[in-house]
């Protein structure tokens, strides 16, 4: 099984892509993860640069964060997936429905997804995030229950928040959700928010060590179960997910260059350990 690295946009969005991506190939990622212009000559030109670059592409759709009301949430989901799934990339990682929705209207939005996903060919996955329909381990269990076929991304950060711990206490739950996993965030969090300063820190260590078990559980799963890829972004974000000083709001840490160090420790533990076996 590859294990490919994906480059988050989320917090280089100022940068020209031309720029964007040169950083990214000087990094060493396998491709970028991004939300793409619902203009369709933008969403082709950042599409023809990246396929240029021998990069591959994830689509981010997050907008629908916008959108509380539920018509207008549906309206906007579709239209962002049909551009997504234009693109024609590896995956879709959707940010689907809200945990004030009602399991019904939810539902009725997962469907949505998986008509775009059967239309177009490209899976959609629908990552864990606070405020989603999978923004609690509670909310999200009973629709795994009842759609044998909704797939997820993990950024079990969230639930780190959502449940102010590292879930010690909830081995069986993880071990009814990780086997739906087929995308990773790989950010790391704590109990009291969704990314630690540094995870390189000794301080970290412990949020480090629970969110490596929970990654090398998908892994694992992932080869057992045949699949030929699987994917991981490292996902550190730009502030206020990055700490800052009070009065000044400096940066304590750099996001890039956190999501860079990320990445070689996913690369040695997952792709290196893989090809010496």
């Amino acid at each position: 099984m590859q294990v490919k690295i994906f480059a988050p946009h989320w917090g280089s969005n100022e940068l020209p892509p031309e720029v964007f991506i040169a950083r990214v190939l000087e990094a060493g990622f396998d491709g970028i993860e991004m939300s793409l212009p619902l203009d369709a000559a933008a969403r082709g030109d950042w599409v023809r640069r990246i396929a240029d670059a021998g990069l591959e592409l994830i689509v981010a759709q997050w907008e629908t964060v916008f959108h509380s009301g539920f018509e207008a949430h549906r309206r906007a989901l579709g239209e962002l997936l049909e551009n997504a799934c234009a693109a024609r990339p590896l995956l879709v990682n959707s940010h689907t429905g809200k945990d004030f929705y009602s399991p019904q209207q939810n539902e009725e939005l997962i469907a949505l997804a998986a008509a775009v996903s059967r239309e177009h060919g490209v899976d959609i996955v629908h990552e864990i995030h606070r405020s989603r329909f999978s923004g609690h381990p509670a909310l999200l269990l009973p629709y795994l229950e009842r759609l044998p076929q909704l797939q997820l991304t993990a950024d079990l950060s969230h639930w780190c928040v959502a449940c102010e711990s590292l879930l010690e206490d909830q081995a069986g739950m993880l071990e009814t959700v990780l086997p739906r996993v087929r995308h990773i965030h790989a950010r790391v969090g704590h109990a009291q928010g969704p990314q630690v300063a540094d995870f390189r820190a000794p301080e970290a260590a412990p949020e480090l060590a629970a969110h490596l078990a929970w990654w090398d559980r998908i892994v694992s799963l992932r080869r057992a179960a045949g699949a030929d890829t699987m994917t991981i972004t490292p996902e550190f974000g730009p502030a206020p997910y990055t700490f800052t000083q009070p009065y000044t709001r400096q940066p304590v840490s750099n996001a890039w260059e956190l999501n860079v160090a990320m990445l070689g420790l996913l690369r040695e533990r997952y792709v290196a350990a893989s090809s010496s076996s």
